[in-house]
């Protein structure tokens, strides 16, 4: 019997960089924002592209989606490497948690939800539209994408949420007892707006909105950087910025804002 061949990983072995927890902010952003998709999915199926040298954050991910959509679900972490899945295969876990070769192609997989976290930050930003359209193309229906970077022990974050449609938002994400300055930010943009930080573009009137808020609002620092957070949040949402959820989840050191910004 003649067999189709088995396409090839599409990308590039990544850095492999990895911590315990360094990926929870996203994760805890996904349980509460991407639940839906996954409750309504007649197969919760989740990839993780490029978890890295040590299989630690696709496990993370799938207990808190466990823990916190259903317990059913079912996440495949996909690596180029295959030195790597022969590293992760002890903490697999089947049917809920399986390590497997994958590239951008999700390795014929047809899941509700990607993520891909530190995975275009070493490509050039002209390849990374192609990246979304061959990820996004391999979803289930109201399939999305969540695609960014953060810093390596994942105190600061940002990520686009893509689907079929292309990015529909983008959240800045930090842990607010050591950030001195949203500024800070920037360095850890996604891919594909890193390079436009950059006066005239507007991810740089978002950022130097988000600090100028910050500043205005260092009287609340006396009760804390959570409240400063909050009052710079809701000042950039009172001054026609388009922020969405509310302060359930600014609170978290979260700031979601609809894409394309104005």
């Amino acid at each position: 019997m003649n067999r189709a061949p088995r396409r090839l990983p599409l990308g590039v072995v990544t850095r492999g960089t990895t911590n315990p927890n360094r990926l929870r902010r996203v994760d805890n952003w996904i349980v509460a924002t991407c639940a839906d998709r996954l409750r309504a999915a007649a197969d919760p199926l989740v990839v993780d592209l490029g978890y890295g040298a040590t299989p630690v954050t696709a496990v993370e991910l799938r207990a808190r989606l466990a823990a916190g959509v259903r317990r059913d679900v079912r996440l495949v972490g996909l690596e180029i490497d295959p030195a790597r899945v022969a590293a992760a295969t002890p903490a697999a876990d089947p049917p809920g948690l399986i390590f497997a070769r994958g590239g951008f192609e999700l390795a014929g997989l047809r899941p509700v939800l990607v993520r891909a976290f530190n995975v275009l930050r070493q490509y050039d930003e002209s390849e990374v539209p192609d990246a979304w359209r061959t990820m996004t193309a391999a979803l289930a229906p109201g399939g999305a994408l969540v695609e960014g970077t953060c810093d390596e022990l994942g105190r600061l974050a940002s990520w686009l949420l893509v689907d079929a449609d292309g990015p529909q938002t983008l959240t800045l994400a930090a842990k607010l007892t050591t950030l001195g300055s949203p500024a800070e930010l920037a360095e850890r943009l996604p891919k594909a707006l890193i390079h436009r930080n950059v006066p005239g573009e507007a991810v740089h009137d978002l950022i130097r909105a988000l600090d100028d808020a910050w500043q205005a609002a260092a009287p609340y620092a006396t009760f804390g950087p959570r409240q400063r957070w909050l009052r710079a949040v809701g000042r950039l949402r009172d001054d026609g910025w388009p922020v969405r959820d509310g302060p359930h989840r600014w609170r978290h050191g979260e700031l979601t804002l609809r894409w394309p910004l104005p």
